[in-house]
């Protein structure tokens, strides 16, 4: 009798990740139960709850791309006697297109961690999210999920010419106000997707910014950052060097312009037509050394940058609900971020 071969791990990552010989990928968390919540999907609800709704919406039937978006709740003004002016007033709610993290190879826009986060932003900022459900690597390897990214955008554009049909943006988005953010490796998504959008005719739309939140921007050589900071369990140098390697294209390291967009790499920053940008950074980020050098050359290159550091913090500690709820300096950083972005929202 001849027994079948038993597939054999070729890659793990941290307790996110597992690849096989024979090309699939597991996925399930391997790592302390107690934390596993916060990567369990929260299924969509058209009810408000806590002052949002959220819904799943299919933008492309050939690829399969998927959307969830989050409404947050109208109140009309009680001192307002014109119905038709609060209806006006409730028309035009700024859009944030999300692009999640998980060093592109990891998470869902529907897990908690983000839910949790971004159900606040929505209520706080009075915005509509849009979040992107990315492909993810090693399957679907880099550009893929930036092409998502992007193609999502398109699908807003649609949207505004009323071209395709969606509900709850045609009633209450202003598409002269569409946002890019992104957490983590999403925020190299919302650089490179700004960065296209900039050759591109998005009328009637407007990208009026760009909020990249602790982006995977990287070297191939160790930051001084990557060797003395702590590591936290969103990120280790193990996911770093790992993800990235199932991520990137074939052959490439993490000089890559995905990866490193102010290396010698990548297009000339000077030559980028980007609308003006927010970049959040996280003190005790293993990755701040190289996120500095991005805002330095994005200055030199005069971009219109701005920067928000949460002191004392580590890589995406805003999305780590645990510590949301039991560490009030981590909850205060979490309040100070999202009246950042609002803050940053209403001057555009």
């Amino acid at each position: 009798m001849v027994l079948a071969n038993k597939k054999q791990l070729v890659q793990e990552v941290s307790g996110w990740l597992r690849v096989y010989d024979d090309g699939s990928v597991d996925r399930t968390w391997t790592g302390p139960p107690e934390v596993k919540f916060m990567a369990e999907p929260v299924p969509p609800h058209d009810q408000f709850i806590d002052g949002v709704a959220t819904k799943d919406v299919l933008v492309d039937q050939t690829s399969g791309l998927r959307v969830r978006i989050y409404l947050p709740e109208q109140q009309p003004k009680p001192e307002e006697d014109d119905d038709s002016k609060v209806s006006t007033e409730q028309q035009n709610l700024p859009i944030i297109l999300h692009f999640h993290g998980g060093g592109f190879c990891i998470s869902q826009a529907d897990w908690y961690m983000y839910y949790h986060i971004y159900t606040k932003l929505s209520r706080s900022a009075n915005s509509i999210v849009v979040s992107v459900y990315q492909r993810l690597s090693p399957e679907h390897r880099l550009p893929a999920a930036i092409e998502d990214g992007f193609s999502a955008l398109l699908w807003l554009r649609s949207v505004a010419l009323a071209e395709q049909k969606e509900p709850w943006l045609l009633t209450y988005a202003d598409f002269n106000r569409v946002f890019l953010i992104g957490d983590s490796s999403g925020g190299n998504i919302v650089h490179h997707v700004a960065a296209r959008a900039g050759s591109e005719d998005l009328s009637p739309l407007r990208l009026a910014g760009g909020i990249p939140i602790h982006p995977g921007f990287v070297r191939s050589e160790r930051s001084k950052s990557e060797l003395e900071q702590p590591q936290s369990p969103f990120l280790t140098l193990d996911m770093v060097d790992k993800f990235l390697g199932l991520a990137l294209p074939e052959g490439s390291t993490k000089d890559h312009p995905i990866t490193c967009p102010m290396g010698s790499g990548a297009p000339a920053l000077e030559g980028l037509k980007l609308p003006p940008f927010l970049l959040c950074i996280a003190e005790k980020d293993l990755i701040i050394d190289t996120e500095m050098e991005y805002y330095e050359a994005m200055k030199k290159a005069k971009q219109d940058v701005e920067i928000l550091v949460n002191k004392g913090m580590m890589h995406s500690f805003y999305l780590n609900k645990i510590a949301v709820d039991m560490d009030a300096e981590t909850a205060a950083e979490t309040e100070r971020l999202i009246e950042g972005i609002k803050g940053f929202m209403d001057k555009y």
